[in-house]
């Protein structure tokens, strides 16, 4: 099968433990789906100047984890660019939450749409800090039943980690009910875990940090299902070389 060429969109760092994870979880996903797969980290300083120049060469994008950003401008960018083009998409922890606040503002026309984090006095704080921080816990997820997550996992209930402090406010949960961007996990007090844009190659987004499985050198089910919709973008369209 041809390489894979993945855009980890985010500000590295090598101390992040998400950062080390995710390049052992590629490569153990890219084994299970018989190709090889290359990354680059995208900073997302400057993004959101050319964002089809930066990424029009890359197969898939994964917004990773370790917000604030440089640049929000950036990562909604190249989120952005994502959703419109049919690429792949995956967004955990801090790509879980821009994601959201991409499809608010340029989907919904929810402008004013912000993160407490990066702006404390939003007007509307969309993501918001979680009742009970998430910071190196791991907890139980409900799927929603027909949802492509639960067809990923197989499962209607899973367990995963976490490293994370904000997620979709739920006071403000309304906003996005009944949109194309379903919510597709919740915890056991019903808050949203997870979303999946319909109608969408590939579009997943996570609180949990999935490539932590990486570290244990295991194999996880949406990096696998990530790395396949990958795949099958490459062999179905060319892209600029």
């Amino acid at each position: 099968m041809p390489p894979i060429h993945i855009a980890l969109v985010g500000d590295y760092n090598p101390e992040v433990t998400a950062h080390q994870a995710i390049p052992r979880a590629l490569d153990i996903a890219a084994r299970a789906n018989n190709t090889t797969a290359s990354w680059d980290w995208v900073g997302t300083a400057g993004i959101d100047q050319d964002p089809q120049a930066l990424l029009s060469t890359y197969h898939a994008i994964w917004c990773v984890p370790a917000s604030p950003y440089a640049s929000m401008e950036g990562a909604l960018a190249a989120i952005r660019l994502a959703r419109q083009s049919g690429r792949p998409f995956l967004g955990t922890c801090g790509g879980c939450q821009h994601a959201i606040l991409e499809y608010a503002r340029s989907v919904l026309g929810l402008r004013e749409a912000d993160h407490a984090e990066s702006n404390p006095d939003a007007g509307l704080p969309l993501i918001s800090e979680l009742s009970c921080s998430l910071v190196e816990k791991t907890a139980t997820i409900r799927l929603s039943e027909g949802s492509r997550l639960a067809r990923i996992y197989e499962a209607n209930e899973i367990h995963e980690t976490y490293h994370c402090r904000y997620g979709l406010n739920p006071a403000l949960e309304h906003l996005i009910s009944g949109s194309t961007l379903h919510i597709s996990g919740r915890d056991d007090a019903g808050e949203v875990r997870a979303l999946e844009l319909v109608n969408h190659p590939f579009f997943m987004c996570t609180l949990f940090q999935p490539e932590r499985s990486g570290l244990a050198g295991q194999r996880h089910p949406l990096i696998d299902a990530f790395l396949s919709a990958a795949l099958d973008r490459h062999l179905s369209v060319s892209l600029p070389a």
